[in-house]
């Protein structure tokens, strides 16, 4: 299938905190007045599996980064990861990472969403703000409504709660969106500003 970056799709996932939180509206609100557009959408309990799939345990390059920005945070605050984990090894620690990641992302029902325009992977990402609410900037979504750190999560042996999953690039979009919806569930329609940024 062609890539076509005027009609980009991603998925984004509202995670346990945003719909505990009541900020889901808010932040639904804010996908769509930049002009992106919802295809698909729903409510739903992840299981296990589903979680699983999502954050495979053979995307080693992305496990390992998990567990080299732990070791980084950790050495920042004079953490011994050896001490508190029983390893250094960075694909040891970002295994264990995915494991509070899959726990996490079941703690309360999701709102999963397809979103779709032009450049969506980049722009979504842009919207949502450095990963580490901490360190997103103000006006991001992360930066508005989220402040939790690696230290504070390591700490309490959790994932971050960064309130929003995602996909980082087109090819992840194109991995995760089959995982949560039927080709049926997403829909085609025009937005009035898809005919403005036409004429």
């Amino acid at each position: 299938m062609k890539h076509d970056p005027a009609k980009e799709q991603t998925l984004v996932v509202l995670k346990p905190d945003a719909v505990l939180r009541g900020v889901s509206g808010e932040i639904i609100t804010r996908f769509e007045k930049v002009g992106l557009k919802i295809v698909a959408m729903r409510m739903l309990d992840v299981t296990k599996e589903l979680a699983e799939k999502h954050y495979p345990v053979s995307r080693e390059e992305w496990v390992r980064m998990m567990g080299e920005k732990t070791l980084e945070n950790y050495e920042k605050y004079g953490i011994s990861a050896k001490e508190r984990h029983g390893t250094e090894d960075t694909l040891e620690l970002g295994k264990m990472i995915r494991e509070w990641l899959i726990e996490y992302m079941q703690e309360s029902p999701v709102i999963a969403m397809v979103l779709e325009g032009p450049h969506a992977c980049e722009l979504v990402r842009k919207m949502l703000g450095h990963t580490l609410p901490l360190l997103a900037a103000p006006g991001t979504i992360r930066g508005d409504y989220a402040y939790d750190s690696s230290y504070l999560a390591n700490k309490s042996a959790r994932a971050i709660k960064n309130l929003v999953h995602a996909s980082g690039t087109v090819e992840e979009a194109m991995y995760e969106i089959p995982l949560w919806f039927d080709k049926s569930h997403i829909f085609s329609y025009t937005r009035v500003e898809e005919k403005v940024m036409q004429e």
